[in-house]
């Protein structure tokens, strides 16, 4: 009987001694993850496509992705070249949807920038393109993840990828005319993902600090939130490549590369919620809903 009672005791041990010892220990939070990463789980946004769009307020950090849109890339740059959007101004802000830039009337010259693109809402990729998938079924794509830290939809079908409409994107305003998108007028999705506009309108980029100058601003009153008065207008002091911009006065930024061990663990993290708060852990993440780290460039990766 010894036996049988020490085999019990050691069952009941092993059974509570474990549940003690599984709440005793500390699951990490997203935050212990990313701190965790190391140096070369990170990547330094390029200069030579990093914007730097200053409002009255602060700067506004944009990196463009020509990968995705490049004839629409290359005429944003041209149209910075030229100093097009210099005194320009935010001509619509719409509650839960979007901030748009551009000339209020629609009759400043672009200069050497086309007047019409064609419809860059895909881009095709190749077997050898970095592509981290996320494990969950999406409503707007047959396969959605990321591709350089950027929320991205893929049709295996037709082997198209394109940036989504998540936080954050800066999208290519256009009129009903699918060529009408030329890049001088630009908008930052400021709300609830309108993935409903993925594949309808090239995405060229994403805004990696200064969200909240752009998601605070006053909405406008008129439809679709654009300002009826010109006091209403937020200026433009400028937008400039960083690479333009003395080495001195830049703000060097890096993202945790979506190809990274890290990454890999964030998207866990975000899934299952292990934390206490949690009383209902949805085993799901939807796309939009993966905050992507940022941090200044370390001290001692500057290269002055």
């Amino acid at each position: 009987m010894k036996w049988r009672a020490a085999g019990l005791l050691g069952a009941l041990c092993a059974l509570t001694c474990g549940a003690q010892s599984f709440a005793a220990s500390k699951t990490p939070s997203v935050a212990d993850i990313v701190a965790a990463a190391s140096n070369d789980e990170w990547r330094t946004l390029d200069p030579a496509r990093t914007l730097y769009l200053q409002l009255p307020g602060g700067r506004v950090i944009i990196e463009l992705v020509p990968a995705f849109a490049p004839q629409h890339v290359t005429n944003i740059l041209k149209l910075i070249s030229d100093h097009y959007f210099d005194g320009l101004t935010v001509i619509r802000a719409q509650d839960n949807f979007v901030v748009q830039w551009g000339d209020p009337d629609d009759k400043k010259p672009l200069g050497a920038a086309r007047t019409k693109l064609p419809p860059e809402y895909v881009a095709s990729y190749t077997a050898t393109s970095s592509f981290k998938r996320l494990p969950d079924r999406d409503g707007y794509a047959p396969l959605a993840g990321f591709v350089d830290s950027l929320p991205t939809g893929r049709d295996l079908g037709n082997r198209t990828q394109w940036l989504a409409h998540c936080y954050g994107a800066v999208g290519v305003a256009r009129g009903n005319d699918p060529e009408s998108g030329n890049g001088s007028s630009l908008y930052v999705v400021i709300g609830q993902a309108p993935r409903q506009l993925d594949r309808n309108i090239a995405v060229v980029g994403h805004v990696w600090q200064g969200m909240d100058l752009l998601a605070t601003l006053p909405r406008g009153g008129g439809a679709m939130g654009f300002y009826e008065k010109a006091e209403q207008y937020v200026p433009i002091v400028s937008l400039r490549r960083a690479l333009d911009v003395p080495k001195a006065e830049r703000t060097s930024l890096q993202v945790l590369r979506s190809d990274s061990r890290t990454f890999e663990r964030l998207i866990l993290a975000r899934r299952n919620r292990h934390d206490e708060w949690m009383t209902n852990r949805p085993g799901f993440v939807d796309l939009c809903n993966i905050p992507v780290p940022v941090r200044p460039l370390p001290a001692a990766a500057v290269v002055h």
